[in-house]
């Protein structure tokens, strides 16, 4: 009797794993030789209920699980991580967790990630001040201290102090060597950042160790929703600073080697296009800019909804060394046989290519 229960048992082990990442949904790539960067629109609507809170990790642990198969180089988080920066006042309709309780869930959702793979987040505007943006005090170096991700170790590259003279993950830079790609740097900086800020991004960038690299460059407020005008005289307190437009014309434009710009901030109910934005602009030496608007807090049934349907983006980096595809998907939609109907969004602003040059 040993020989068949040893037996049924193997069978057992092999195929549980099998059943298990059948249901986790796991994705794929077009091409066995590319490989991927997520993108996380601004988290703010997961962390501010508690109820919410765990949409955005299973977003987290969805990419954990998904490293391998999807070849996931680093996870690019456009900000806004809660709802409030330094308040314990509760507001029952806008929120009802301290701003203690949000730092703590979005510190619990990417520890997913720590030691698995870079995740890098531009702070935003809610992220800053008391509730938002009346000055530069910020928990964000708090919770997520360099030494938290070890995988960061292997790829920072640079580093520029934040508002209060604190050398933070706020304003820094990021290498990635990669097959067919060469080598890609990855800038982000903190809320409508500041002229120093800019100028350290444009000496780095044209530095003649990366003036030959792609560069990605991460910032919270630079397109608004569906027309992707700039940003640009926003009500916020915070001095000194550059909206989305200040960012193209002192930084962006002026620097030949910036290939995409990820943002994310603005965004309004309605329509699921009410929440991104895309646009292509030539620099100064006539190369293509392209840029990308993600924030789908509002996409799960409004300011005071759910967060954002578990909305992510794939970005696909091709072997051919220019095209990234974009795809846009829920893991919340996909994790269930009965939702996952619904999990690919494939209209014209969820589903297109990026060629660079």
């Amino acid at each position: 009797m040993k020989k068949p229960i040893l037996f049924f048992w193997a069978v057992l082990t092999f195929i549980l794993p099998t059943l298990a990442q059948q249901r986790a949904d796991q994705q794929h790539l077009e091409n066995n030789e590319s490989f991927s960067m997520i993108v996380l629109g601004d988290p703010q609507g997961y962390t501010k209920y508690d109820i919410n809170q765990p949409i955005f990790e299973l977003c987290t642990a969805w990419i954990a699980d998904n490293i391998d198969n999807l070849n996931i180089k680093a996870v690019l988080c456009t900000g806004d991580l809660v709802e409030q920066n330094e308040n314990i006042t509760m507001n029952r309709k806008m929120l009802n967790q301290t701003s203690e309780e949000m730092w703590e869930s979005a510190s619990r959702s990417f520890a997913r990630l720590d030691n698995k793979v870079p995740y890098i987040i531009s702070c935003g505007n809610h992220d800053y001040g008391y509730k938002s943006s009346e000055c530069g005090i910020t928990h964000f170096p708090e919770y997520f201290p360099f030494k938290r991700n070890s995988t960061w170790r292997d790829c920072l590259v640079a580093d520029f102090p934040n508002r209060n003279g604190v050398v933070s993950l706020e304003n820094a830079a990021f290498e990635f060597k990669v097959p067919n790609w060469d080598k890609i740097l990855v800038i982000t900086s903190e809320f409508a950042p500041r002229d120093e800020v800019l100028e350290w991004a444009r000496n780095l960038v044209a530095k003649k160790e990366y003036i030959d690299h792609k560069v990605i460059f991460i910032t919270h407020s630079f397109l608004r929703e569906r027309n992707a005008k700039r940003t640009d005289n926003e009500h916020y307190k915070i001095t000194p600073r550059n909206w989305g437009q200040g960012v193209w014309d002192k930084l962006i434009y002026p620097s030949s080697n910036i290939d995409l710009v990820v943002c994310g901030h603005t965004g309004k109910p309605g329509e699921f296009e009410d929440a991104v934005a895309y646009r292509v602009d030539p620099n100064k030496v006539g190369k293509k800019v392209h840029q990308m608007m993600f924030n789908v807090q509002i996409s799960g049934g409004g300011w005071e909804g759910n967060g954002g349907d578990g909305w992510l983006r794939i970005l696909e980096f091709m072997p051919d060394g220019k095209t990234i595809k974009v795809k846009t998907y829920s893991p919340l939609f996909g994790f269930s046989p009965s939702t996952k109907h619904l999990a690919h969004r494939t209209g014209a602003c969820d589903q297109f290519e990026m060629v660079v040059e």
